[in-house]
């Protein structure tokens, strides 16, 4: 017959492995924002849906607006998801060492910043052009939820800069590297969607 002591051992060993299988609180807080901010943008989106389908005479933009440029945004798009795709490296090859998932990491912060300061070049354009928060409606939407990811990406470049130095001192958490990647999964994957659903 088993113990009392031997019974609590042989229980906490087993619940040892369930432990360890919950994610970590930073992991969940940042799933937890993430997801607050999908209904944030899904409510912009939505009011820029209806704007869109009920302005007068069915013209959009509007006459005397400049249009958005779909063809550099697009190859900003393709400079934003190259991004995700090197942070998504650097969490493959940390698996081997941090070490070995620097470069990537470097990678995709450059790409990152070069994705905003391009989107940025291209806001300044369209302000020369005469498209302003104050000159129609489109230009509310357009600034107000671009800038909006804009922001986030700003945010997310300056956590992942944040991480760039733990991880090459090998003192990087593994679920802070993981909770910014979620973070910068978001702003990546959110782009395609609002490049389609206000440039296009």
């Amino acid at each position: 017959m088993s113990s009392p002591t031997t019974i609590i051992e042989s229980r906490a060993a087993s619940a040892t492995p369930a432990a360890n299988k919950r994610l970590p609180n930073s992991v969940l807080g940042m799933i937890i924002f993430v997801i607050a901010e999908v209904m944030f943008f899904a409510a912009l989106m939505s009011a820029h849906t209806i704007a869109r389908a009920t302005v007068l005479g069915g013209v959009w933009p509007p006459a005397g607006q400049p249009r958005l440029p779909i063809g550099r945004t697009a190859f900003n798009t393709a400079i934003l998801l190259l991004s995700g795709a090197l942070l998504f490296l650097s969490s493959r090859r940390a698996r081997d060492g941090y070490d070995k998932a620097l470069s990537y990491l470097a990678g995709a912060i450059v790409t990152g910043i070069a994705f905003v300061l391009l989107q940025g070049v291209e806001w300044l354009a369209l302000l020369r052009e005469g498209l302003t928060m104050q000159s129609s409606t489109h230009g509310a939407f357009f600034y107000l939820i671009v800038g909006a990811h804009a922001l986030h990406a700003l945010v997310a470049i300056v956590l992942l800069v944040a991480i760039y130095f733990p991880m090459r001192r090998g003192t990087l958490a593994p679920a802070t590297f993981t909770a910014m990647q979620v973070f910068w999964y978001f702003v990546v994957l959110l782009w395609p969607v609002i490049y389609l659903r206000v440039y296009l």
